[in-house]
């Protein structure tokens, strides 16, 4: 167990922010076909701040506490600030992942940015699509 820092062990074994959320602000899925990892992402947005955050995570201990960590870091934020949430910033909240683990972060990364788009187009909100993940070619994403 000493691959995995004390913070990935606490988050795995106790994640925060599990389920769902009826009536969504937006809702991100992502999946990785090759470790089976899917992740989905809930957020309830009022006055441009992401007021709560839910998680639905199947996947490695890696891929939980990703997205556990992932949800405390934007919960409270501005919408604004939760884009620009790197899942380099959440391995380092996490004090590391190992080397084989690091796509878990970026997943958790993609599920945020995937419910915050769907937040833009859910009401009518101009953005600027650079800054999401490739839909079509990186096979990840489930937002269609």
């Amino acid at each position: 167990m000493a691959l995995y820092s004390a913070k990935v062990m606490d988050h795995f074994r106790n994640p925060r922010n599990v389920g769902s959320m009826e009536n969504p602000s937006g809702v991100g899925e992502v999946g990785n076909a090759k470790c089976g990892d899917i992740m989905r992402i809930y957020l309830k947005i009022e006055n441009d701040i992401i007021v709560d955050v839910k998680f639905e995570t199947f996947g490695c201990g890696s891929a939980i506490a990703s997205s556990s960590m992932a949800t405390e870091l934007i919960r409270g934020k501005p919408v604004s600030e939760a884009l620009t949430l790197t899942n380099q910033a959440v391995v380092e909240a996490l004090d590391g992942l190992p080397a084989q683990k690091i796509h878990c972060s970026v997943l958790a990364e993609e599920a945020i940015k995937l419910a915050l788009k769907d937040y833009y187009d859910k009401n009518g909100i101009e953005y600027d699509h650079s800054q999401f993940p490739c839909c079509e070619s990186c096979g990840h994403c489930h937002a269609h």
